[in-house]
């Protein structure tokens, strides 16, 4: 019976793919694929978060030098950091 094989293969191949539609690997996929951005802190402006555990900082694009975003980071960083950011393009939303 080919014919119920191929069906069976078909249907398995579909759920095989709506798994991995929803799993984490396919969501990070797409950030491995793309190069590292690396960036350089120009200024520190201040704490965020709950407990102020992340550090809202202003930073600037080695490779494209009039590009400046603002971004969360979580750790110890001052001025003059070196960031390697696997996400270019997001922006984190301004201090209240």
């Amino acid at each position: 019976r080919p014919h119920a094989r191929g069906v069976r293969d078909e249907r398995r191949e579909r759920e095989r793919r709506k798994r991995e539609r929803f799993s984490w690997t396919s969501r990070y996929r797409s950030t491995m694929e793309a190069p590292l951005k690396l960036a350089i802190v120009v200024k520190v402006m201040g704490r965020t978060g709950s407990r102020g555990q992340v550090t809202q900082v202003r930073v600037k694009f080695l490779d494209d030098q009039n590009r400046l975003i603002m971004r969360n980071v979580k750790g110890p960083v001052r001025e003059g950091d070196i960031l390697t950011l696997l996400e270019s393009e997001r922006e984190a939303r301004r201090l209240r």
